[in-house]
């Protein structure tokens, strides 16, 4: 069996032996973390760092967990919405006069959020991802594909480009530095959106599905495509994600590094009310708003149902999303528990159940837990 670092509840051991076995079937590596009431039960990893199999994963090793950013941004938005700065149910153009272009007067800032925005494709460079202001001006000039609010499709790398940009006009910072400023430097949450160099030795590289190269792209939309892959029009490749200029890119709906503590802990704030560790993020009210539904049914771009909340997904009464390659976050704010999965192992979309895998193995603890 792997060698499984880090600590766990003796209530939550199905969860270490759950990746235990993932890294036996052969996964490079990952992480896993299960907080309740904000503090951690399981704090796990295994493996390996690199492809080659010749450096371990670390305690500190991050990673970078694509969509699953998409969380953080959705957080920051929510303080903002919570502050009364932002109003979800103002045009984007009022905070971003040049949205208005191209029919997108009447788009409002949760759809945005819900993705029902009609803006779900990237159809410029992948080298523009890396240039804010050419990012945001591209989008700005863009029509709709559908009346925005009346259906919804992925906007896999579009969203953070959108919410971001409505986010600067009204503070002056970029998501990485709201979020460094505002929720990881509070919560001490080793999570980042643009990467310094200083964290480079601590990265872990993604490393494609068995049997293919970083040639290897996001899915195509359709049925066989996970909720958490990244479809666009640029199809972005893993050599885009494991770049240096990924890396020091803000993408905020896909370009996070962390570890699978930082990914729990800071989602403990939706999971437990708002504050974590004495630390107030939210309202209680900011943290149920998360979860009011914006959008229930097919998803255009996935091809499959799909239920969003506000910047994310809803399952019953857990929210929460996944990222290309694997990585997943769940928080179930009536168990008052955040569960994260991180992993440098792509697998085929289509039959990836690992997260899902983890997330069953901690609710049998967290059953034993409150018996």
């Amino acid at each position: 069996m792997a060698d499984i670092q880090g600590s766990y509840d003796e209530l939550f051991t199905a969860v270490p032996t759950t990746l235990a076995g993932l890294i036996d079937d052969g996964d490079t590596g990952g992480a896993v973390a299960v907080f309740v009431d904000g503090e951690p039960v399981v704090d796990v990893w295994a493996g390996f760092a690199d492809a080659g199999r010749t450096r371990a994963w670390e305690r500190d090793t991050i990673v970078s967990v694509f969509s699953v950013t998409k969380t953080m941004t959705a957080l920051c938005a929510l303080v903002l919405i919570d502050r009364g700065e932002l109003d979800p149910d103002a045009p984007v153009a009022r905070y971003w006069p040049e949205f208005a272009a191209a029919g997108k007067e009447n788009v409002l800032v949760r759809h945005l959020l819900s993705h029902t925005a009609g803006l779900p494709d990237w159809e410029g460079p992948v080298e523009e991802l890396y240039d804010w202001t050419a990012a945001t001006a591209r989008l700005a000039g863009q029509a709709p594909q559908w009346e925005p609010g009346t259906a919804a499709g992925y906007h896999s790398l579009t969203q953070g480009f959108l919410v971001g940009e409505v986010m600067r006009r009204i503070t002056g910072r970029s998501v990485g530095e709201f979020f460094a400023a505002e929720v990881a430097g509070p919560l001490g949450a080793d999570f980042h959106i643009g990467l310094g160099p200083e964290h480079d030795p601590r990265v872990t590289p993604t490393v494609p599905p068995p049997g293919e190269d970083e040639d290897y792209t996001a899915g195509a939309p359709g049925r066989d495509a996970a909720p958490a892959a990244p479809t666009a029009a640029t199809p972005v490749r893993v050599r885009d994600g494991n770049s240096l200029a990924w890396r020091r890119a803000q993408i905020p709906a896909a370009s996070g590094y962390g570890n699978a503590r930082s990914v729990a802990l800071v989602q403990s704030v939706l999971a437990c009310g708002g504050t974590v560790g004495g630390v107030r993020v939210l309202s209680p009210e900011g943290c149920e708003r998360a979860r009011q539904p914006q959008f229930e049914g097919e998803d255009r771009v996935l091809g499959m149902p799909t239920r969003y909340g506000l910047g994310y997904g809803l399952f019953g009464s857990a929210l929460g999303w996944g990222g290309w390659g694997g990585a997943l976050v769940w928080a179930d704010p009536d168990e008052r528990l955040a569960i994260a999965y991180v992993t440098n192992q792509m697998r085929d979309p289509a039959a990836d159940n690992r997260g899902i895998e983890l997330i069953m193995a901690a609710q049998d603890g967290i059953r034993g837990l409150r018996a």
